[in-house]
């Protein structure tokens, strides 16, 4: 989502500075994009000397991933966690508005629908746990500090550059990347279970329009918008974009994943009420035109 984000910025005429160490993303992503480029780890006080100076910062970095977490939760702890708070630290000494990135999965156990951000939270991975930190980290900082703050809890964002092929690749990349591919699309579980895909750039339209009018919060925001679908419905829809018929083969269901998620959006439509949401099946024909040109399929 980083290089998405960094690219409209620079596109909209944006000094960017990128801090990145590169565990999950690619530098190649940001090939010919006019960006300071600091490749280091926020947990490094040296790599977050541009936060100190910054009017903005939208954090992002975070080893993602449910299971990779409950493989090794301190890592996925430290990163999202401890990192976010030190993010927030040197944040303040420039007073920066800073935009955080939550997660739907702090809803966790709590199967109620949609989700409310006044909810809950019951989070059951490492993953989750370490995000609701991160956010409440932020809205505490606003609190004791006066720090401008937004934290939003995504829900399932896919698209372009998003990487894809690896044992934690999130679901819409792994299933584009082995349909174009032509292996066997892995589903754990029935594939009945439902989320609420965002297209990753109704995020950026969204985070930019959050910076350009810096908007704040004291309560977490869904950035999603109310839409539900089970995987064999977006399966469904990616034959339809592939013309036949996709091979799938069922894997048990993992530690800490949730069997249902979907926003209530009232929240993110009152803050940005000009934000029209990416319907899905236009965000999967883009992604799919993507993932063809980089398996030079297309």
């Amino acid at each position: 989502m980083g290089a998405n984000l960094a690219r409209r910025l620079v596109a909209d005429g944006a000094d960017v500075t990128v801090i990145d160490d590169f565990s999950t993303g690619f530098e190649s992503n940001l090939d010919g994009v006019a960006v300071d480029l600091v490749e280091g780890s926020i947990l490094d006080d040296a790599s977050l000397a541009p936060v100190r100076e910054a009017d903005a910062v939208v954090h992002l970095a975070a080893i993602p991933s449910v299971p990779r977490s409950v493989k090794e939760p301190v890592p996925s702890h430290e990163a999202n966690a401890t990192g976010t708070l030190r993010v927030l630290q040197a944040a303040r000494e420039a007073s920066a508005q800073v935009i955080v990135a939550s997660s739907s999965s702090v809803y966790g156990a709590n199967r109620v629908l949609p989700k409310v951000e006044t909810m809950t939270p019951m989070p059951v991975s490492p993953y989750a746990v370490s995000k609701l930190a991160a956010e409440s980290y932020a809205i505490s900082f606003q609190h004791c500090y006066d720090l401008p703050t937004l934290a939003f809890r995504f829900f399932n964002v896919f698209g372009p550059l998003q990487a894809p092929g690896h044992a934690y690749a999130a679901v819409v990349p792994a299933f584009t990347h082995a349909a174009v591919t032509g292996v066997p699309l892995q589903v754990h579980g029935d594939g009945l279970q439902t989320r609420d895909f965002t297209y990753v750039g109704t995020v950026v339209e969204t985070i930019c329009d959050a910076v350009e009018r810096r908007v704040i919060s004291l309560s977490p925001v869904n950035l999603a918008f109310g839409t539900r679908f089970s995987l064999l419905e977006v399966i469904g829809l990616l034959e339809g974009e592939f013309g036949h018929e996709l091979d799938r083969e069922h894997a048990p269901t993992r530690a800490g994943d949730v069997r249902d998620s979907q926003a209530d959006s009232t929240l993110v439509r009152s803050l940005f009420p000009d934000i029209e949401p990416v319907p899905l099946i236009d965000g999967l024909r883009e992604t799919v035109a993507w993932m063809r040109s980089r398996s030079g399929t297309a």
